[in-house]
């Protein structure tokens, strides 16, 4: 898996609080964009729409403290969905096989590795589910 570069640095701020508003201020320009469910095209999908669903919903299952780790990474991790055209791992979900998880890597601006999952769903639905760096 190759490593796309973006331009986004990581959110920086003195706490969760923070960091979750500039992250949700990168969501709303995003939902400013529509009318209805929140998305964006791909370039690796071939400009197909990429749901934010289920972002939220998974996010808030971790603890605070894991949530601004996470949140960190999000502005870069929008761009790596948005122009990465680099092959991804794919799996095949464990526990229901006709859903596919695609793992994109990425580099914020500081040189910093992180990574973007995304789920298909057997419609052939995507759905942005995290984004993370390592450890």
């Amino acid at each position: 898996m190759q490593a796309y570069q973006t331009k986004a640095k990581k959110i920086y701020g003195a706490g969760y609080d923070r960091v979750l508003r500039d992250a949700m201020a990168v969501l709303d320009e995003i939902k400013k964009k529509t009318k209805r469910r929140p998305y964006i095209r791909s370039a690796y999908f071939k400009k197909e729409k990429v749901f934010f669903d289920y972002f939220r919903e998974h996010l808030f299952q971790k603890s605070a403290k894991e949530r601004t780790r996470r949140l960190r990474f999000f502005k870069a991790a929008v761009e790596v969905v948005k122009y990465s055209r680099n092959e991804p791992l794919i799996k095949t979900n464990p526990n229901k096989p006709e859903e596919k998880l695609y793992k994109f890597g990425g580099l914020t601006a500081e040189k910093e590795v992180f990574f973007v999952q995304i789920k298909e769903d057997k419609r052939k639905r995507k759905y942005f589910m995290s984004c993370y760096g390592p450890n």
